[in-house]
């Protein structure tokens, strides 16, 4: 098994915005995890969806300066950069599953940094992507 778990920007999202309860909790702890071990994953389009939301959909919006601190420190994470090449991969992840295609490009970026296990509340818990399988943490008993 891969000991690398690709994390969705609503995961990061709600590990950040502590006005979101029980979820924040869950989500920080499954961070944090991920932070000790060293096996947390992220694409440029997360860094690039969490920038934006951080600053405009939390309880309490950060400003930039604090926003670009969170991304930097995420950049130590292993990074997936979506290139012209994950733009064609996605498409053939969309038609394959029938997601959307800001969907398809987490589950290709997941799939490229070979990650078995995608962290995410936006996709179909337990539903599998080729090698990879979504796991929602905010679910009861996760």
């Amino acid at each position: 098994m891969s000991d690398r778990y690709f994390v969705d920007t609503n995961i990061l999202m709600y590990a950040h915005d502590a006005s979101a309860g029980a979820k924040h909790e869950r989500a920080k702890a499954l961070v944090e995890g991920l932070w000790r071990d060293r096996t947390g994953v992220v694409s440029t389009q997360v860094l690039q969806e969490l920038s934006v939301n951080l600053r405009r959909k939390t309880g309490r919006p950060l400003d930039v300066k604090a926003t670009r601190e969170i991304i930097a420190d995420y950049l130590t994470w292993q990074v997936v950069v979506n290139g012209a090449e994950s733009i064609l991969e996605a498409l053939d992840v969309e038609d394959q599953y029938q997601i959307s295609f800001w969907d398809a490009l987490v589950v290709q970026a997941a799939q490229a940094s070979g990650a078995e296990v995608l962290y995410s509340e936006d996709l179909s818990d337990g539903q599998t992507y080729g090698s990879v399988r979504v796991i929602n943490p905010m679910r009861a008993g996760a």
